[in-house]
């Protein structure tokens, strides 16, 4: 599940910004050519607004395998509900047995990445990327304890559980932070970290282009 439907306001950008060009294609065609490359991963789902829908055509026409388009909501929990409720069938047949949400503003996602966080989820039950964040500080100007992760994307958890948990927090008002945060109030499947990758950076700002661009063409 690629994840499109923001707008990304932050960016500078008059469109939302996964579909702003970068190396010859949109930003969320990056994304979704990584997943396709993934031979484990039987199915695509991009999650968009309905103003979109131009450049979802031009998205979807220079993708090699097939995409399924869901029309997301006001907030990302929603999104995420409603392209879970478009596969509840398959997840309650067990067609899917696992789901991986990933940020379409997050280009430079790769393959390996995507493999690794598949089969740690399909073991643990549930698996997310993640850095060490070691430059973060307290107010006071300490460091923190422990170790601090800066979390990516995707996310991935056993489908049907995941698909329960966000019924649950549709039913109490729960909004989350992230899929994990959902995860964590509303089941008991363990969250495994798997190491994050440098280059799987969320495009904010426009500077971020810029790098993205540097990425792609090194």
């Amino acid at each position: 599940m690629v994840l499109a439907s923001g707008s990304g306001t932050r960016v500078g950008a008059s469109l939302n910004k996964v579909y702003l060009p970068l190396a010859g294609r949109r930003i969320v065609s990056w994304s979704l050519a990584a997943f396709a490359k993934v031979s484990e991963i039987g199915l695509l789902v991009l999650v968009t607004r309905p103003q979109d829908e131009e450049l979802v055509a031009e998205v979807l026409a220079d993708q090699g395998a097939p995409v399924e388009v869901v029309h997301g909501g006001s907030t990302r929990q929603e999104s995420e509900l409603r392209a879970l409720r478009h596969l509840a069938g398959r997840i309650g047949s067990g067609a899917i047995d696992t789901v991986l949400l990933h940020d379409g503003a997050r280009p430079l996602v790769t393959p390996s990445l995507i493999t690794g966080v598949l089969h740690t989820a399909r073991q643990y039950g549930g698996a997310m990327p993640g850095l060490a964040a070691d430059d973060i500080i307290a107010a006071d100007g300490a460091r923190l304890p422990g170790t601090v992760v800066r979390a990516q994307t995707p996310q991935a958890f056993r489908a049907a559980p995941l698909l329960d948990a966000y019924e649950q927090a549709a039913r109490e008002g729960f909004e989350g932070t992230d899929t994990a945060s959902v995860m964590e109030r509303f089941s008991t499947l363990p969250v495994h970290w798997v190491p994050g990758d440098e280059r799987n950076f969320k495009v904010t700002y426009p500077h971020d282009l810029v790098v993205a661009e540097q990425v792609l063409s090194s």
